[in-house]
């Protein structure tokens, strides 16, 4: 499966430093730095259960942001964290 990681940590304590350096140390473990924090990896399923699984348990829901894209014929968006996804299909209003 082929899939796009982004995150945002946040990083105004040493801790969130600390979690910046993990997220981003597992997503080199399993896919090609893009920009900053933007991975693109092509994974099995054994490989991306791992993954996710790591990238979950190192970040704090309440500060940091985690999207997953997968990319293929049935294209999703997963978000985790907080700054909630805006609904790209739902009326714009100005």
């Amino acid at each position: 499966m082929k899939l796009l990681v982004t995150y945002d940590v946040c990083t105004v304590d040493k801790a969130g430093e600390r979690r910046l350096r993990r997220v981003a140390r597992a997503c080199e473990d399993y896919g090609v730095r893009v920009q900053k924090s933007v991975f693109e990896c092509t994974l099995g399923e054994t490989d991306w259960v791992l993954l996710r699984t790591r990238l979950l348990a190192e970040m704090d829901e309440k500060q940091d942001s985690l999207r997953i894209y997968y990319l293929g014929l049935d294209i999703r968006i997963e978000h985790h964290g907080s700054a909630k996804p805006i609904d790209l299909t739902a009326p714009l209003i100005i």
